[in-house]
């Protein structure tokens, strides 16, 4: 990982109606150290993040111009430095007119990686800490916060510019509960959603459950193993689901076969790529479900063979207690008998 450049500005707007105060830093070109171990752990929370969305700039670009202003510092029209000045000054007219209180730092860093080049947009919030300072009196103050991570977008440049261009080269983090400044975060980046996430999720598990049918009794569940974990893997990496790399993760001697199995019995997109939602594809391996105060949660592997459902009844019967559970319930019973 390299940063070629990263520039942060902190603004706040305590009170609507007023003008949003901001702190613009320097621009700094391959900052290195403390600012290298920062940004992995910010791309660490983003990766990790569930929920993201996947889509690409407006054609709006008189309301969120950043498009046409990333454009032109990406051609040497402009430096970096006047890149983020126009960006601060585009948030702060955003926040000026904002209804609700808002506080954190925007940092934009342009990374470069072994094959291709990154932008990243992020707002980054703060946490309170207690210290004692030289007098050993206790002082509350801010700190950032490196649990968190609630508003960021990350654009894929050769994605969006290169020979063969992408249809979906943002990725948004946009959590729950970040109110109007994460809707001011989406006109800032200019982001507009071309991915129906669910939808991308069942074509992804009606295909790799109609393909694990399709395969011999005793392959279907490596079939639904093996596919559930090149996901995560995507997951972590904050990358989408590649038909082919996938047909090839599930088969090595016959790469292929899925990739001209789920061609045949699955809508694909045309980029042969899917972004399915990861909490979602643990259904493959387990099977869960909780209400009237009872959880159950148990790999699919075991259906069957520890674990069988009787459709007539209604009733589960679980075989091979986990040693935990019948020492509880063991525990349980005795003390009821006393």
């Amino acid at each position: 990982m390299a940063i070629k450049q990263l520039r942060t500005l902190f603004a706040n707007q305590y009170q609507p109606g007023q003008p949003a105060r901001i702190r613009p830093g320097d621009a700094l070109t391959e900052p290195g150290g403390d600012y290298e171990a920062l940004h992995k752990q910010m791309k660490r929370l983003f990766n990790s993040k569930p929920g993201k969305k996947y889509g690409r700039f407006t054609d709006d670009i008189g309301e969120s111009p950043l498009s046409s202003w990333l454009k032109d510092y990406l051609d040497d029209k402009q430096s970096f430095t006047s890149l983020t000045d126009r960006l601060f000054g585009q948030w702060q007219e955003l926040l000026n007119g904002a209804q609700e209180e808002f506080e954190g730092h925007l940092m934009m860093v342009h990374e470069a990686l072994a094959d291709s080049e990154v932008v990243y947009l992020l707002v980054m919030e703060n946490d309170s800490a207690m210290r004692f300072d030289a007098k050993q009196t206790l002082d509350a103050t801010d700190i950032l916060s490196l649990s968190r991570l609630n508003l960021a977008v990350r654009i894929e440049l050769d994605d969006w510019r290169g020979e063969n261009p992408g249809e979906n080269y943002l990725t948004l983090v946009h959590a729950r509960g970040t109110g109007e400044g994460g809707d001011l975060f989406i006109k800032l980046c200019g982001f507009t959603n071309q991915v129906d996430v669910e939808k991308e999720t069942l074509t992804f598990l009606d295909a790799v459950e109609a393909f694990a049918k399709s395969s011999e009794p005793e392959e279907a569940g490596k079939v639904r193993t093996r596919a559930y974990e090149f996901c995560k893997e995507q997951h972590a990496l904050g990358e989408p689901v590649a038909i082919e790399a996938l047909s090839g993760y599930l088969d090595e001697n016959q790469p292929e076969r899925f990739k001209e199995f789920a061609s045949q019995t699955a809508e694909m997109p045309e980029s042969g790529v899917l972004h399915p939602d990861h909490r979602k594809v643990k259904k493959l391996v387990r099977i869960a479900g909780s209400g009237g105060g009872m959880s159950v949660s148990f790999s699919s592997d075991l259906v069957n063979q520890a674990i069988y459902y009787d459709r007539d009844k209604d009733a589960l019967t679980i075989t091979r207690l986990p040693k935990a559970l019948r020492e509880q319930l063991q525990r349980y019973l005795e003390a009821r008998e006393e």
